[in-house]
This record gives structure tokens, sequence and C-alpha cells, in this order.
């Protein structure tokens, strides 16, 4: 599984890297610092290809970033035909219920609201990995 995780906050960067390697999830971890970058990053153009790879792909979402944020680039995601299929769980510190509809209305795999215990948020990165090791993605 090649994961993307579109995040901007540093702090959050390295509690995913740390939880990766304490729960030692082997993944490739590719990351994207908006929106816009993010897409960049899953497309590919006739002189390159996609910086992440095209085989079994996710995305973890966070919904708070400059220049294109999570919302945005859902709506972005699923209007392009060739990334629509990729799931993307929501991965932020956001319990709105505005967000949480509009996540889903935007066909979301799901959303996990981040832990504040790093114990917690390790067994989540777990429990995530173990269910899409398990979930058989399109290419």
């Amino acid at each position: 599984m090649n994961i993307l995780l579109v995040e901007d906050d540093e702090v959050d960067i390295m509690n995913v890297r740390r939880a990766f390697k304490k729960g030692n999830i082997l993944n490739p971890l590719f990351i994207a610092r908006n929106g816009l970058e993010a897409l960049n990053m899953l497309r590919a153009t006739e002189e390159e290809s996609a910086v992440v790879p095209h085989e079994r792909r996710l995305i973890l979402l966070d919904l708070n970033m400059p220049k294109m944020g999570g919302i945005e680039f859902l709506q972005h995601l699923r209007r392009d035909e060739s990334l629509k299929s990729i799931p993307v769980v929501v991965l932020t510190t956001s319990n709105q219920d505005r967000d949480l509809v509009e996540a889903y209305n935007l066909n979301v795999a799901g959303y996990l609201v981040k832990p504040v215990k790093f114990a917690d948020f390790v067994d989540l990165m777990k429990t995530l990995n173990k269910y899409w090791s398990f979930s058989e993605i399109p290419n």
C-alpha cells in the first residue's frame, strides 16, 4: 500500500512517522503539505510518472490546510476520472458535524479524529493498517 499523508502540521507528520515505526508499519509514506501538492503528486504527466506509485494508493487527509484544504481537495479528487477511486481516510482534529457530513458526501472511506494520547494514535494507525492490508483496492 502506497500511503499519501496530506498534512501541513510538522508535529502531526512526525507523529504519523513515529506511529508507523512503533507499529511496524512498513508501507511507503509520501507527504504532501496541502491539497494542491497532493494532486500534483498523484497525477502523472506525459513526461513523468506520478510521485506516488499508481498501485494500491491510500490517502490520509487532514482537513485544515493552507492553499487547498481537505474538502476542496476531495472535490477535485472525486471529479478526476483517473483519481476518483482512490480511498481517502480523513485524519483530523475536527469533530465538527459539518466537516464529517461534507467528507462522507465526498465518499471518504472513513473519518477519524486524531487521538490526544500518542499510544492511542499508534493503536489507531495499526488498526487502520490491518484493515487496509485485508481490503481489496482497485488499481
